[in-house]
Parts: structure tokens; sequence; C-alpha cells
């Protein structure tokens, strides 16, 4: 079946090369021209596989429309940012981007990239079932995509419980950020390394770690990270 991509960009020469270029590949594409319209058309129908968000755009840009739209959604997000506006990265990311592009960038590669997102769900979806991982105060449940605090859920996006499920497998073993890049996103990615501090704090944030005196995920300095629960 083929999968469903939003792309929105105020650019409509932007907005159809990117769309043309997904077709070709057989995605089914909608266009939208502004971060509104793709909150009312996701609140209308949440059946979208993955977005490419513009940031620069009038009205709510890309950062003010992800930051709304992970309020209701977990769809994948791809942003599509300047070369020179690295700020807009690390804020597309720590507010639940997946990955981003910089412009100006080739055709292909957005589609490689949006591949490589897709990939990683389906390889998470498509194993075995598997009993919970269970540690001193977690517990991990990958079949049910649920985790576990001292007996609370814990709401976690995809990116999120990937990431965790990396490092939680292996308890004690330190991962290099590139190690990371290649389980959580793929071979294929293109970004910077970077990527994995930033979705390491939101997961610590979002599991009431610490840095300082980790509970569940230690910084290994100058390495990388590791799962010490």
């Amino acid at each position: 079946m083929s999968q469903r991509i939003l792309v929105v960009d105020d650019e409509p020469d932007i907005r159809q090369l990117v769309a043309d270029y997904l077709r070709d590949d057989e995605f089914i594409v909608e266009e939208l021209d502004s971060g509104s319209a793709l909150l009312a058309r996701l609140q209308r129908a949440n059946d979208a596989d993955l977005v490419i968000l513009d940031v620069r755009m009038p009205g709510p840009d890309g950062i003010d429309t992800l930051r709304e739209l992970r309020r209701f959604s977990d769809v994948h997000v791809i942003m599509l940012t300047a070369a020179s506006e690295e700020t807009d990265r690390l804020i597309g990311l720590s507010v639940g981007a997946d990955d981003y592009v910089t412009k100006p960038f080739s055709p292909r590669e957005v589609v490689a990239r949006v591949k490589a997102v897709l990939r990683r769900t389906r390889t998470a979806t498509s194993e075995p079932l598997s009993e919970p991982l269970r540690f001193d105060g977690m517990t991990v449940d990958i079949d049910r995509h649920r985790v576990e605090v001292d007996g609370s859920g814990v709401d976690l996006s995809a990116l999120q419980f990937t990431l965790l499920r990396a490092l939680a497998e292996s308890p004690g073993r330190v991962f290099a950020r590139h190690q990371l890049i290649d389980r959580v996103w793929g071979r294929d990615f293109f970004g910077e390394e970077r990527i994995v501090d930033v979705h390491v704090g939101n997961l610590r944030k979002a599991l009431g770690d610490s840095a300082t005196e980790p509970r569940f995920i230690e910084t290994v300095r100058g390495v990388g990270y590791r799962f010490v629960a």
C-alpha cells in the first residue's frame, strides 16, 4: 500500500518539486501551503505517514506548527531549514522532528530521507513478539510500545522509544553517537551526530532522568551513552 506524505511549504515551486519526486516513487502526496492548513488537515484525518515541513513560513512557522502538532499526533516529520539556520534545526529536533534537510537541497536527498525514516518504522513493526525488558524502576514493552517508570506509563515519541530500546537492549554497553545513529536513524542518515544529544536530552526529560545523576542513561564523556538501570 502506498504511503501518504504531506508536503508543507509556502513556496509553490519548492513544494511542487518535492511532491513530484515523491509521486515518481509512488507515494501518495498532498501539498499544503501553511502550518495552519497542516494542523487542520491532520485534525480532520490523522492518516499521514510522514510530513515534510518548511521552517520559515508566514503565520505559524514550522517550529510552532510542529510544537502544536505534537499535542495530538506522532506522525513522522522531516523539517526543511536554511543551511545557515542551525538554531532552527536544533529547536526542531528538540520539539519532535525526526530529521531535517537543509536548503538548497537535492529532491533525491529528500526522497532518500523519507524512505530512511519510513524504513525504520517498518522494521520496528515487523519483528517477532518479545518479552518486555525489565529493570529496577523501568519496564520497556517493545510489542506494546509502552514504557513504565516506577509503575507509571511514560509518553514517548516513536523516535524516543526506538532510542531507548537501542540502549536498553544492551545494558552497560557504551554506544558512540554514530552507532546510535546507525541503530535509530539508519545508515543512510545524512545529518550531524549532535542530533543524538538533542534526543537523548528529550528522552531523559520524558523519563524524569538526570544527566548529572543518571538513573537510566549515563553520558560517557568523549564517547557516547549507555543504559545503566
